[in-house]
């Protein structure tokens, strides 16, 4: 048990989606009164920090419906139901840019937002890409164009506010300090 852990009473579900679910929750908290918290439930995700061998950082720009505009970010994709993450960073790295690896690492996983999310995301480090043959396509809802950087280039796509989201402002954080760790 943790110090401030609160106690769930009761959960009421909200909506139930495709990519995710809404309830709230009845809490006791540890004070001994009870208060509500609106929680989304999320299958979880991964992204790729994928780098080419001439030190271009692949990402994708994709237009995001809830910011009514594109955003350039690493390659990412939720988890299907009972797939494991590593195999999830292999069909999304194929999918969403045709590229195949060597070797996959796990870095790091995150939480994206735990003040009402569940939302884990689980970052990868692909190294030894190549282009796929005949690699599987995008989904059928799904529009991007693929970039390839360099890290001046991605420091210069957060200055113009294109990337925004989290999980790729970690990934060129991730690759500067790599730049100035090998110097």
């Amino acid at each position: 048990m943790y110090k401030y852990e609160e106690k769930t009473i009761s959960t009421k579900p909200i909506f139930k989606g495709r990519i995710l679910d809404v309830r709230v929750d009845e809490v006791l908290l540890p004070n001994g009164k009870t208060s509500t918290r609106e929680l989304i439930k999320h299958p979880g995700a991964v992204a790729i920090i994928m780098v080419t061998d001439d030190q271009k950082i692949v990402l994708v720009e994709q237009y995001r419906k809830p910011m009514e505009k594109p955003l350039v970010e690493i390659p990412a994709g939720k988890l299907d139901e009972g797939e494991e993450p590593l195999a999830c960073a292999v069909r999304e790295m194929e999918e969403e840019t045709g590229y195949e690896c060597e070797s996959m690492d796990k870095l790091i996983s995150l939480y994206t937002s735990p003040g009402f999310a569940d939302e884990i995301i689980h970052i990868y480090v692909a190294k030894g890409l190549k282009k796929k043959e005949n690699a599987k396509g995008l989904d059928e809802d799904e529009f991007v164009d693929l970039m390839e950087v360099t890290l001046e280039e991605a420091l210069e796509l957060v200055k113009e506010e294109r990337i925004q989201d989290a999980k790729t402002a970690y990934a060129i954080q991730y690759l500067q300090l790599q730049e100035a760790l090998s110097k």
